[in-house]
């Protein structure tokens, strides 16, 4: 019978093991040393190995004459461990046995010694889809087992088992498995099983499955089933539903010519032949990027505006969970890129955008401090001078006619007092995805960075139009920094409430002044004590933080409601009233 290549395949001792090398030393040691826990967790990605390692790690301390902290495979233990009629290793479906009556019959059973092996081991796999009533039950029997039992829970999801529970296990979190181990694996198991195929496509797949090798496994196998001959990447783009190398090309240099009809019958086209239009946008963000990476550190010239390209992978990477979560995907998808090619005709210079959306039509947009505009390169210099004056670019003049263009709009509102104004009502999401996401990538560096930088905001604070924003910044304290987001706190919960209240103006000029692309996150001193704490504890029990989609801001329009303003205008009309 036929068996799957991730079931052939599936490691058999911690030496198959791939990508896990700090977890499978640790658990060796502890059977070399005969030191074990009553209690595991392994949490982390799908497809990493979790209960892999569970069932090796199970076998390996049962062992009579472990080597190396392997199992030796030839001793009675090892042989009966093997057999999957082992009443002594149980592995339990979470997903199907997460009631209460399921647990209170486990504890019955856990009294009863070891049939065969030493130790008897239960593996509960997915165990975060258990109840909170089978939690509970599980709760002592996990404090205090009988000494010849010992349990190992795995999940992708830790955030869903209780504290109570992880406190009393040894975590160990798994990564995801680089691509080049991946890569490497995919290569040796295609020259064992004879399987023509190019290298490009390996590359493909171990770049396409997270990190998790039971997926690219999964690929392989349905890719040799597809293909009779060698495997190509045209091959590859017809099973994943994605577009060959040709398609992909040819998409690209349709939507930056602005073929509207070319680029709107594609994606028809792609629609109807079933293809994932979501695959399709992610593998158009990847040939997007590796242009841009080339251009930058091979000099490789691209034949089209580098900054629109970044623009174009900025604005689909920003939309790609709304695409993901709407009704209707393919009309989605249209809008965005028409959008994109129409701006692209208006603006005939190379621009990127500094501003968060805040919902304002026509916001205008700023040019990239710090490229050379006939190169479009990245200037090196500390100071970035402009080549041909040997000035300054970026100047307190600068920034201030930057803030007040930016602003315009916002500030036409006060011509007309009952004019609506738009409040995101989602702010509060928004904010903690960007604390967390900014822990997920903290860099103390980065944060030393721009703590030393913080005193260059004085410079602005006599400015009629930004003082009040930079003394808002300078009074703030930095938390923590990453390449993308930076958290600021302030003492009191009614200042967090002001800031927070324009924190699209706040973001801009922090980003202008410091000539950077951060997104901010406003919060008090009392809520950076409490995520700090949550931090340092996920840390020291072996967690990690993953990067979270930072959703779109939804807006809801409000009145204005200011009595006197609008009496005023009311009774004198409003081309004589004038609101400061």
């Amino acid at each position: 019978m036929y068996k799957a290549l991730y079931r052939q395949y599936r490691p058999f001792t911690f030496d198959d093991v791939y990508g896990q090398e700090t977890i499978v030393q640790t658990l060796r040691n502890s059977i070399k040393n005969k030191s074990y826990s009553h209690a595991y967790m392994f949490f982390g990605p799908r497809g990493t190995g979790k209960t892999s390692i569970s069932k090796i790690f199970a076998r390996s301390l049962n062992c009579l004459e472990p080597v190396d902290g392997n199992s030796c495979g030839k001793c009675k233990n090892c042989l009966n461990s093997y057999e999957k009629e082992c009443v002594d290793i149980i592995e339990i479906d979470a997903a199907s046995n997460n009631g209460v009556d399921e647990i209170r019959e486990l504890k019955n059973k856990i009294s009863l010694v070891p049939s065969e092996l030493k130790y008897k081991v239960y593996i509960i796999d997915e165990v975060h889809m258990l109840s909170i009533g089978a939690f509970n039950a599980l709760l002592k029997t996990l404090e205090e087992p009988p000494e010849h039992v010992i349990f190992i829970l795995a999940t992708t999801d830790p955030q869903k088992v209780p504290e109570t529970i992880i406190s009393r296990c040894q975590c160990f979190s798994f990564k995801r498995i680089s691509t080049d181990k991946i890569a490497s694996n995919l290569k040796k198991i295609c020259d064992k099983e004879k399987i023509d195929i190019d290298d490009s496509v390996i590359d493909e797949i171990s770049y396409s499955c997270d990190g998790g090798m039971r997926d690219a496994l999964s690929s392989l196998d349905q890719l040799r089933s597809y293909s009779d001959s060698k495997i190509t990447l045209d091959d590859y783009a017809n099973v994943n539903g994605s577009l060959t190398n040709a398609e992909l090309a040819s998409f690209f240099s349709n939507i930056f010519n602005s073929e509207y009809s070319l680029v709107l019958n594609s994606i028809k086209k792609y629609n109807e032949q079933g293809k994932n239009l979501i695959t399709i946008l992610e593998k158009l963000m990847r040939f997007m990027r590796d242009k841009i990476v080339k251009f930058y550190t091979d000099n490789i010239p691209c034949e089209f505006d580098v900054l629109k390209i970044h623009k174009l992978v900025s604005l689909i990477n920003e939309k790609l969970v709304e695409i993901k979560k709407s009704s209707n995907p393919v009309i989605y998808i249209e809008m965005i890129l028409l959008e994109f090619m129409n701006d692209s005709n208006v603006n005939s210079q190379p621009v990127i955008s500094n501003k968060v959306d805040s919902g304002v039509t026509n916001k205008p947009e700023i040019k990239p401090v710090g490229y050379d505009e006939k190169t479009l390169k990245p200037l090196k210099n500390k100071e970035i001078v402009d080549v041909e004056d040997n000035k300054k670019i970026t100047t307190k003049e600068d920034v201030t006619s930057n803030y007040d263009a930016s602003s315009s709009n916002e500030n036409s509102n006060l011509n007309n007092p009952q004019l609506s104004v738009n409040k995101i009502t989602n702010l509060d999401e928004i904010i903690k995805i960007r604390v967390h996401n900014t822990l997920a990538k903290a860099n103390k560096q980065l944060l030393m960075k721009e703590i030393s930088n913080i005193d260059i905001f004085n410079d602005y604070t006599f400015d009629s139009d930004i003082g009040y924003l930079a003394c808002s910044i300078l009074d703030s304290k930095i938390r923590a920094v990453s390449e993308d987001n930076i958290i600021i706190s302030f003492e009191y919960d009614s200042i967090v409430k002001q800031n927070l209240a324009e924190i699209h103006k706040l973001n801009d000029v922090y980003n202008q002044i410091t000539n950077s692309n951060k997104k901010i996150a406003i919060i008090s001193d009392a809520y950076w004590d409490d995520i700090k704490n949550d931090y340092i504890k996920t840390i020291k029990s072996g967690g990690s933080y993953e990067l979270e989609d930072e959703p779109a801001e939804i807006f809801i329009e409000e009145k204005n409601d200011d009595i006197i303003s609008n009496n005023a205008v009311q009774i004198f009309g409003a081309d004589i009233v004038e609101i400061k």
